[in-house]
């Protein structure tokens, strides 16, 4: 069983990501929030919704923070009493938060895993970085496997963490932004606005295909 620790944009996108590879059931995977509501759309499509992170924890082996960084501290120490590192892998999600940091609020021993994925996940189509400090290779390519469900991913050193996310985090927008200025060109040289982004789009598809194909 999976439980994702804040069923916001990324929580969601994960689960319904490791459903759609057959990666796991809905009905493996917890989602939490504070906010039942918010998660209505997902409880109907099977997976196990919850306000209790304690529960969620309780039931699985993988547990995957998605919250942000300011609610770290209050969840560790909520589950503290929950977690057993003989069965649980942490898996962070959390921006700008190092393993030690975590390490250091958990219980001793627990495993943790920092997978830093873009927002491209939403399509399947992410660039996932990962690291651990701890991990076994067997806990890593479990891992591994549901983020490749996801897109792809890269297993890193820790402290080219930051680097990672400037690159694949902060390139999306980087990336966006030379799509609308090429969009925009388009326009300018006499396409309708829909042919311009549809041109400028395959395009840089195409040469990310071209790269991936040559590399």
């Amino acid at each position: 069983m999976i439980a994702i620790l804040g069923g916001g944009n990324l929580g969601a996108a994960i689960a319904q990501g490791i459903v759609k590879a057959k990666v796991a059931k809905a009905n493996q995977v917890w989602i939490t929030r504070r906010h039942l509501t918010k998660l209505e759309e997902l409880k109907n499509q099977g997976f196990k919704v919850t306000t209790s992170n304690a529960d969620a924890v309780k039931a699985s082996s993988i547990i995957i923070l998605c919250v942000q960084p300011k609610q770290l501290t209050g969840l560790l120490e909520e589950l503290n009493g929950t977690l057993n590192k003989k069965k649980h892998v942490l898996v962070s999600t959390i921006t700008g938060v190092e393993i030690v940091e975590i390490a250091s609020k958990s219980i001793e021993g627990i495993t943790i895993i920092r997978a830093m994925p873009n927002t491209a996940i939403a399509i399947g189509a992410s660039m996932t970085c990962m690291c651990s400090a701890n991990a076994t290779a067997k806990q890593m390519a479990e891992i591994q496997n549901i983020f490749n469900a996801l897109g792809q991913t890269l297993i890193i050193e820790e402290r080219l963490m930051k680097a990672a996310t400037v690159l694949a985090a902060s390139g999306v927008a980087f990336f966006m932004r030379y799509l609308r200025a090429a969009t925009q060109g388009g326009i300018q040289l006499g396409f309708d606005a829909e042919e311009a982004q549809l041109i400028a789009g395959q395009t840089a598809k195409g040469a990310a295909m071209l790269l991936q194909q040559h590399h």
